[in-house]
């Protein structure tokens, strides 16, 4: 899938989800919700980061201009994640929105803190997550304006 970013190629969303079937589901809540990107599946922080940081095996991955990032993860969860990309002074200005099923208002609250640009509580019916995804598609890639020639930016 791929929407148009002008002369820059495809919106490129990394998704950073443990769950097979979240993400199945999150990629068809893209095709939905009539937005299509090109969406970029990851399973947990160690291998968000290396993908971020085109380590290998991701020496020849897309710059993302959208992260959407679960919270709990194997490994490097999404708090840890979140914190290591918005410390790097490369990464920082990388939007990443928390997209995950915690209600937690300390999670929120956490996320914030560490510079989340977004929170979004990740519902169970399919309907109401491609809503989610087309107010997150409507806001990331049509009413943002980003930073040119950095990696969040078109």
């Amino acid at each position: 899938m791929s929407a148009s970013v002008g002369d820059e190629g495809p919106f490129v969303v990394l998704l950073v989800e443990d769950n097979p079937a979240d993400a199945r589901l999150t990629q068809e809540a893209f095709a939905d919700a009539g937005r299509p990107v090109s969406l970029e599946w990851v399973r947990d922080g160690d291998d968000a980061m290396a993908f971020l940081r085109r380590h290998p095996p991701y020496t020849e991955a897309p710059r993302p201009h959208l992260v959407l990032l679960d919270l709990n993860m194997p490994r490097k969860d999404g708090r840890a994640t979140l914190m290591e990309i918005k410390g790097d002074a490369a990464l920082k200005a990388l939007p990443v929105v928390v997209l995950t099923t915690s209600e937690s208002r300390m999670d929120v609250e956490e996320s914030y803190r560490a510079h989340a640009n977004a929170y979004v509580t990740k519902p169970l019916d399919m309907d109401e997550l491609v809503a989610k995804i087309s107010a997150l598609c409507d806001f990331w890639l049509d009413g943002v304006a980003a930073v040119p020639g950095k990696p969040a930016g078109r």
